[in-house]
């Protein structure tokens, strides 16, 4: 049995060919065996980090333990099950820093979206919350949907009064290509968006994600400074680990969000933790584990 892709055994059998580990039974002990650095398995589905191992240069990869926050999160003013009070509380139970609350916006009627009266009302009682909660820390977000032509859900005025923004399609989902990339694009150049969410819509086993040109679109994060979100519900998992390379090499943060609707839907950091891994996402990388300043002043950019 292994615990690499053939592409990935077969490269390091080449590599250590002449080197005998028939006694040798722990994981650790045949790479330190081998001379090369340790490869996590997330990281053996292709034979691109055994070049990085001779270097010692092998990422080293996100732990759960490190994620100070819970962003993209839902409560019954739009389609959750549990209040703002249970949900900031269970996420400072649970060790949490801080947590972003992101109700669905207007559009998103089907979810009981907040028209700007009720947004109004939840940002007061967030700012209630606060002065009961610090140090822990609730910032106040939004789930707006990004429009057919690519605009932001609510007027400029509403949109700047956020202290972040996640930009997603819920919507028009029947795009080709060009249509899907373009309309992406121009949500992410909103200077309001600070996050784009599960940049395909994918739901896996039930929904096909609509295409789109993942380089332009992480081009476009890069040149704009907004992170992507994996979202780690397990039907998600979008963006798609393969990418996560990609938007690395161009300086594109990574948000490991929950997209949580209940208390226990913030659990789901760990099936999106396991998808980042693969990615090769390390911590310095991963938007939510900045402490609550760092992320308040990326949001900030």
């Amino acid at each position: 049995k292994y615990t690499g892709s053939d592409d990935f055994v077969k490269a390091f059998v080449a590599q250590t060919k002449g080197v005998d580990f028939k006694s040798i039974t722990e994981e650790e002990k045949i790479f330190e065996k081998a001379g090369l650095q340790f490869i996590p398995s997330e990281l053996r589905e292709q034979d691109n980090y055994l070049a990085a191992a001779v270097k010692n240069k092998v990422p080293n990869l996100v732990d759960e333990k490190e994620i100070k926050g819970v962003l993209h999160v839902h409560t019954t003013y739009s389609d959750g099950l549990h209040t703002l009070e249970e949900m900031t509380g269970h996420a400072q139970q649970l060790g949490y820093e801080y947590i972003g609350i992101t109700d669905h916006s207007k559009s998103a009627f089907y979810a009981n979206g907040l028209k700007p009266d009720r947004v109004q009302e939840q940002m007061t009682a967030i700012d209630a919350l606060n002065k009961k909660m610090t140090p822990f820390k609730i910032f106040k977000g939004i789930e707006s949907d990004i429009l057919n032509d690519g605009s932001l859900d609510y007027e400029t005025d509403l949109l700047k009064t956020f202290d972040f923004i996640i930009a997603s399609i819920h919507s028009n989902l029947k795009m080709d290509e060009k249509k899907a990339t373009e309309r992406l694009i121009k949500a992410i150049e909103n200077p309001y968006t600070t996050i784009l969410g599960h940049p395909t819509g994918r739901l896996l086993l039930s929904r096909e994600a609509y295409p789109i040109d993942h380089k332009k679109v992480i081009d476009a994060c890069a040149a704009n400074k907004v992170a992507i979100e994996l979202n780690a519900n397990p039907y998600r998992l979008d963006i798609d680990w393969t990418w996560i390379p990609y938007a690395l090499e161009k300086g594109v943060f990574i948000a490991i969000n929950p997209d949580a609707h209940s208390k226990e839907g913030i659990g789901d950091i760990h099936f999106g933790t396991l998808a980042a891994r693969k990615g090769a996402l390390d911590a310095a990388n991963c938007l939510n584990c900045f402490s609550a300043d760092a992320f308040k002043k990326f949001c900030q950019k």
